[in-house]
């Protein structure tokens, strides 16, 4: 891929995730948040089987930014209880075998997560059916005040 071709891409994803979390739920940015860390660790398999460490460094870094600045900062240990704990402790866990993938360039790890962070993506997305014609804001009669790693 070339440079042009390349720097494309990246404005449309900027693009692409500008526009999503604007109006988001909490619930919909947290979804955005295993969408993002899936697809970095898709560009690190990339990256690994192309043999460019660098980039793969890069994309893997990111998806464990993601997942401990995004993810497991989101969560509230006291209000959820055994559930958020377990939820921390598999988060951290992800981390780890991001940096031992990165280490070994081992793509079976990135499987791995990759597998985890799906179960996760679709427990999650079962949790929060709204009601037709509303957003999920909406029905809960407020307006969310969200910073990056809040939820």
């Amino acid at each position: 891929m070339n440079a042009m071709s390349r720097a494309a891409m990246n404005a449309y994803s900027r693009v692409r995730v500008d526009t999503s979390i604007e109006g988001a739920s909490p619930h919909k940015l947290i979804d955005l948040l295993y969408e993002g860390a899936l697809f970095s660790i898709s560009n690190a398999k990339g990256h690994m089987q192309r043999k460019e460490i660098a980039e793969k460094g890069k994309a893997i870094s990111h998806a464990i930014a993601i997942i401990d600045d995004g993810l497991k900062n989101c969560l509230d240990l006291e209000a959820g209880g055994e559930i958020a704990k377990n939820l921390r402790a598999l988060y951290e866990y992800m981390s780890h075998r991001l940096l031992v993938a990165n280490l070994n360039n081992e793509s079976e790890t990135l499987d791995e997560v990759t597998h985890l962070l799906s179960d996760l993506r679709g427990a999650w997305n079962m949790i929060e059916k709204p009601k037709p014609g509303l957003s999920a804001v909406a029905a809960a009669g407020e307006r969310p005040n969200l910073s990056y790693g809040e939820a």
